[in-house]
């Protein structure tokens, strides 16, 4: 299908002005309309930092509407006037419906508990119905995870870290808490709070009770973060990989909140500490990114979409994605030209994920006041897309085994896991295409992923 692209505009007030359909329909859903202040306070954040630092940025956006989550890429492009919105990639992804009743109203209830929470997660209040067990003395200004033995739902996520990120409502938290005989099993749901400033204050709900789970006498060998679930289990990982994204997600916008000082000035060092926790967060979800994928593309029968995409779309794609990072070293990208068109066949997500990792690679291995150059062709039916560095070079013998699993090239830094180059080459061929090196010792190196061209009209 062909790349559509939703528009909106901001003025220099923060007022949504002007927006295509999808985008005035989340502003509507989240209580505003045009003309009013933006309401989506991720997207908000991403125009205030392109308007503070007066340059284009390209990011990730995610958002949500009472229907479903949203993830697309936004570029921001401040001017004197305020600044314009391209997003594309838009994606919906449904969210489950609720599976306990919902908490409009969170009267006791005779066997439950219902509870309230700081934005930190820590109990203010708890009180149990007349048949529920009774709480526990020590529960004020505890933890809810620390109350609560939080256990992953079917799909390896935690909804209640889910919705703390997000700020908003989550259903169907199973946890298990201390009962007087036995371990209780029990629903969370809770409600986000809000001030009257429209801040974040925490959650209010109920804790309603599933069933009663004796002591486990088993001598199965678990991992008591993740529940019941074998070591040995191959859904393991999937669950590893729910355990860790939420609270990581949270760290890093967290983090990056304060280091861009969102919410006011504050202490330089205090700021790049936040940066320095942003980024070392950054640098674990990587490496849980990559193990979903490795754990996805090994699966049996994967295979990747055929949308209709443009190679030269997608290189500028990556250098407004990773732009920053590589002025931060001096290095300088030269992209193809806006009419560099390169029409091929391949999944758009997993193209940009590919051409993330072959850029993210040049500017990591490349010295300072380089040049890095993308450049797109085509030979035949097939259509390319070549990224090139002014690195150290990569040898015969190193290019023979760089694609392979875990290998760093006897790098012992924290640079990346040694998976990135495997999973990129193995998309490349599930998109019937391939990822190849030319390389010598002290010339750079040339990584070029062909794909199926497409003929347009």
């Amino acid at each position: 299908m062909s790349e559509r692209i939703v528009r909106g505009r901001i003025d220099r007030s923060g007022a949504l002005i002007s927006a295509d359909g999808p985008l005035l329909r989340l502003q509507q859903r989240a209580g505003a309309g045009l003309d009013k202040p933006l309401a989506l306070p991720h997207l908000a954040r991403l125009v205030a930092l392109a308007q503070r630092l007066q340059r284009d940025i390209s990011r990730p956006l995610y958002t949500a509407d009472d229907h479903s989550d949203v993830h697309a890429l936004v570029r921001i492009v401040p001017d004197a006037d305020g600044a314009s919105l391209e997003i594309s990639d838009w994606r919906t992804h449904p969210v489950a419906q609720p599976q306990v009743p919902a908490i409009a109203d969170t009267a006791l209830t005779p066997q439950g508990w219902t509870w309230e929470c700081d934005q930190q997660l820590r109990m203010v209040a708890l009180r149990a119905g007349i048949q529920a067990p009774p709480v526990p003395s020590d529960w004020e200004g505890r933890s809810l995870s620390e109350l609560f033995e939080l256990q992953p739902d079917e799909d390896g996520d935690f909804p209640v870290l889910r919705a703390l990120a997000r700020q908003s409502r989550f259903d169907a938290q199973r946890v298990r808490a201390d009962g007087p005989a036995a371990r209780i099993a029990m629903t969370l749901s809770g409600e986000a709070l809000f001030d009257a400033t429209g801040r974040f204050t925490g959650f209010r709900g109920i804790a309603a009770p599933a069933e009663v789970v004796e002591t486990p006498q088993a001598a199965v060998l678990v991992d008591p973060a993740f529940g019941s679930l074998p070591l040995s289990d191959p859904q393991f990982g999937r669950r590893i990989d729910g355990a860790l994204r939420g609270p990581l997600s949270r760290i890093i916008a967290t983090a990056e909140t304060i280091s861009g000082q969102f919410d006011g000035p504050i202490r330089a060092d205090y700021a790049r500490y936040a940066g320095d926790i942003a980024h070392a967060g950054r640098h674990l979800l990587g490496l849980v990114d990559d193990l979903a994928d490795l754990q996805n593309i090994e699966r049996p029968g994967f295979k990747a979409a055929a949308d209709e995409i443009d190679l030269g779309d997608l290189a500028r794609r990556a250098v407004g994605l990773l732009g920053m990072k590589a002025e931060e070293k001096g290095i300088r990208i030269d992209a193809p030209r806006t009419d560099d068109k390169m029409p091929a066949t391949g999944e758009f997500r997993r193209v940009l994920q590919v051409l993330l990792n072959l850029l993210g690679n040049a500017i990591r291995y490349s010295p300072e006041d380089s040049l890095i150059w993308i450049r797109v062709d085509r030979e035949g039916d097939r259509a390319m897309v070549t990224v090139a560095d002014q690195g150290q070079g990569i040898d015969g013998d190193q290019q023979a085994v760089v694609f392979e699993k875990f290998e760093r090239l006897g790098r012992t830094d924290s640079g990346g896991s040694g998976l990135g180059l495997y999973i990129a080459r193995r998309l490349a061929r599930a998109m019937d295409g391939e990822l190849t090196v030319e390389s010598a010792p002290g010339q750079g190196a040339r990584f070029t992923l062909s794909l199926p061209a497409r003929d347009v009209d």
